[in-house]
């Protein structure tokens, strides 16, 4: 290995236009410091959703990229493929500062004891509501105590077929921001999305069943519901006035911040006091590609990245929340809870994101399979436990390691 040796890298951020730009700077101000580097950088897909599809693609043909950013979804199925680079003692080094980086974040990146890459982004779902159209209709804002129930009278409220506008919204895609926006309600009752010996599905018990009845109530019977069957534009119609709430994430502070929407976040309405979230820790996977340099390179440009001071660069400016707690003593950060409304309150949710989802290489396969439930369920097209209990027979395979 030859650290001075000239090396090109391949990059795919899996980011929109504007995030993307930031990232292309970033990677500018690497080269200008290494300047035996070259970085392209592409987004790598149409779509985030899109990646897993082009990787697989690309490890079969022999072509994919050093670094690619990954939903946490989709850390047992990358490391199973062979393809990714075993980091497991290079993080040991102090200089990375790896157990500053959130629990979960860490847990996602360590898929069958195998660290992958580095924490990309660490966030959780949380309640935005549009103060806008809750004055105009009345109603009183969201808390951090609100139940259920508070939410759906509120949604339903809001609701307003003649001007079209909604309520809340719910993405029946039948992808992960189905499926994942699904389990908070399914853990506050109680209920579990795997055995405990993570080989079988578990969340098509009665806590399934009546978390998904609740979803499938106000869509259908309330018509409270905005249904994107895209997962794009449920967040664009809430930044311009037309749904009262959603369940979103802190990637949505960017442009509720160009928008200049007026806007509030709480924790998520809860059932018997609990309030727990879901939080989706994203990584920058590294790819083997046979090449020492290569491999060395795309280590040191994420390693440096991630840092306090690279983060603060890249997620604190995207209004994303910062990867690690050392952030939080930073000019910037006082400078991003400002810049963006919410954010603190984001920050502090992070400690009702008390499981992880699982990352057994099942799990991309029975997610779809929920996500289509839910979407069916809440499509009026089948009733909640039949639409689970198809799901659970679906997953059965997959999840067993077939």
């Amino acid at each position: 290995m030859d650290p001075q040796a000239k090396v090109k890298l391949t990059w795919w951020t899996g980011q929109t236009a504007d995030a993307e730009k930031v990232l292309e700077g970033l990677a500018a101000t690497f080269t200008q410091q290494h300047p035996n580097v070259t970085i392209e950088v592409s987004s790598g897909a149409s779509t985030t959703d899109d990646l897993l599809q082009k990787l697989s693609a690309g490890f079969a043909s022999g072509v994919y990229p050093d670094i690619s950013y990954a939903f946490g979804s989709w850390a047992s199925q990358l490391q199973e493929s062979g393809k990714t680079l075993d980091l497991t003692e290079k993080v040991k080094d102090p200089a990375v500062k790896w157990a500053e980086f959130p629990e979960a974040a860490r847990t996602t990146a360590t898929p069958n004891g195998q660290v992958i890459g580095f924490p990309a982004i660490v966030d959780n779902l949380s309640l935005l509501y549009n103060k806008k159209l809750f004055d105009a209709k009345g109603v009183a804002y969201p808390t951090d105590e609100w139940t259920w129930d508070d939410f759906r009278a509120a949604a339903k409220k809001l609701t307003d077929p003649a001007e079209k506008i909604y309520g809340t919204a719910y993405s029946v895609s039948a992808s992960e921001d189905t499926t994942w926006h699904f389990w908070p309600l399914l853990w506050q009752r109680g209920g579990s999305i795997l055995s405990q010996d993570q080989k079988k599905a578990a969340f098509n018990s009665q806590a399934g069943v009546d978390a998904l009845e609740f979803l499938r109530a106000m869509a259908v019977d309330d018509k409270s519901v905005y249904l994107d069957q895209t997962d794009e534009r449920y967040a664009p119609l809430f930044a311009d006035g037309r749904i009262g709430m959603i369940i979103n994430g802190p990637w949505s502070l960017y442009d509720l911040k160009q928008k200049k929407t007026d806007y509030g976040v709480a924790f998520l309405p809860g059932t018997n006091g609990d309030h727990q979230t879901v939080s989706g820790p994203d990584l920058w996977t590294l790819f083997d590609n046979g090449d020492a340099n290569r491999a060395y390179w795309s280590f040191e440009l994420i390693k440096w990245l991630t840092s306090a001071e690279g983060d603060a660069q890249w997620n604190l400016t995207q209004g994303n929340l910062p990867l690690r707690n050392s952030e939080t003593k930073l000019p910037e950060y006082e400078k991003y809870v400002k810049e963006y409304p919410g954010a603190e309150k984001m920050v502090a949710n992070l400690a009702n994101a008390k499981q992880a989802r699982p990352t057994v290489s099942g799990y991309v396969e029975m997610s779809r399979h929920v996500g289509e439930a839910i979407a069916k369920a809440m499509q009026g097209a089948a009733p909640p436990k039949q639409a689970l209990d198809e799901a659970a027979q679906k997953s059965a395979i997959a999840l067993a390691g077939g």
